[in-house]
């Protein structure tokens, strides 16, 4: 039989425990005078700040930030259809990512009970490195998948000589639609509440699933 050309495609995937766990909160405060605002602002989140940077250099939090506050102000309704008088409201959100989950637990429930903190989600993942080691090690178990996929079409045909001409990831061979294309993919898990999209607070996450796939040429002889 003469050359035969094999193109197939290989995927695996695994699953890991989060090693890190990013707290999502957003710090909010509204008066009537902008001023007001802004020192309420500064009031508020001074305390997260000290002691997430106090966290931080005691080692159970990798790091964490703030953004600067936004102030903005519209002139609300009442139930009347009159419009009252201006107010100014105020926002920072706050990220922080804790390798001490057990610190987290009791972090999350001390600082939701503050004035103006609200807690927006959890969101559970591999540290970089863990993630990008875990991630080449699923490609390229999905390339010996393609490998061995493509000696079976070949031992079916009788042929015994397989050699690789391409390899890509989902979509480059075959002009996969571009949402599967991303090869390998991590999906990272997130508290929230299933019934209304809101915080929930749950510190047992599932396993962080970890996708490759790819896609491969082989010449079979």
């Amino acid at each position: 039989m003469s050359e035969v050309i094999v193109t197939v495609r290989g995927e695996h995937e695994t699953r890991v425990a989060p090693e890190e766990a990013v707290a999502h909160l957003s710090v909010r405060a509204e008066s009537s005078e902008r001023g007001a605002v802004v020192e309420k602002m500064s009031a508020l989140t001074a305390p997260l700040r000290d002691d997430l940077a106090a966290r931080k250099l005691a080692g159970g939090v990798a790091d964490w930030s703030s953004q600067r506050v936004s102030i903005w102000a519209n002139r609300p309704w009442n139930n009347e259809g009159k419009q009252l008088a201006l107010v100014h409201y105020g926002s920072v959100e706050v990220t922080a990512t804790f390798t001490d989950i057990a610190a987290l637990s009791w972090w999350i429930s001390e600082v939701s009970e503050r004035d103006g903190v609200q807690i927006d989600g959890v969101t559970w993942r591999l540290t970089p490195d863990s993630a990008r080691l875990t991630e080449a090690a699923v490609a390229a178990q999905a390339v010996r998948v393609a490998v061995e996929r493509a000696n079976a079409y070949a031992a079916a045909l009788g042929l015994t000589t397989v050699t690789a001409l391409e390899i890509a990831d989902l979509g480059l061979l075959t002009h996969a639609a571009p949402e599967s294309a991303t090869s390998p993919k991590m999906m990272r898990a997130m508290a929230m509440d299933s019934a209304g999209g809101g915080p929930a607070l749950d510190f047992q996450p599932e396993d962080i699933v970890i996708r490759a796939g790819v896609e491969a040429r082989f010449s079979a002889r």
